[in-house]
């Protein structure tokens, strides 16, 4: 079993940055591909950010692409989230999420065993 807890959100002006972490206890967290996702208030659950374990391959949705940064530590069984240039529409509650295999599909939720409880970015002025 793998649990995984997500922190670093709040509450930072239009253009701010912020890193989110991810800590995962259990597994072999360099085998597992990591993902991001998001979801607003009244909105679907939208895909982020994932890394590959194996190759450490990155994959990012367009709407971030540029601004955010995945990364990943293996020694502290940690994936980052590095959020620049933020934005109002970036506000959502933020899951990290993990399956062990191929980073086949990345883009869906359901292909994630693990998921976080989530930490709460708020974009505002």
């Amino acid at each position: 079993q793998v649990q995984l807890v997500e922190s670093g959100g709040g509450l930072v002006r239009p253009g701010g940055s912020l890193r989110l972490s991810c800590t995962a206890s259990g597994g072999t967290f360099s085998s597992y591909v990591m993902g991001w996702f998001r979801q607003a208030p009244g909105k679907e659950q939208e895909f982020v950010a994932a890394m590959n374990g194996i190759d450490s391959g990155t994959y990012y949705a367009d709407s971030v692409k540029g601004r955010f940064t995945i990364s990943r530590d293996n020694a502290k069984h940690t994936v980052y989230l590095q959020l620049n240039s933020l934005q109002p529409e970036d506000t959502a509650a933020y899951f990290c999420a993990a399956r062990y295999g191929t980073v086949r599909g990345y883009r869906r939720g359901d292909i994630y065993t693990y998921w976080g409880q989530g930490t709460q970015v708020t974009v505002s002025s």
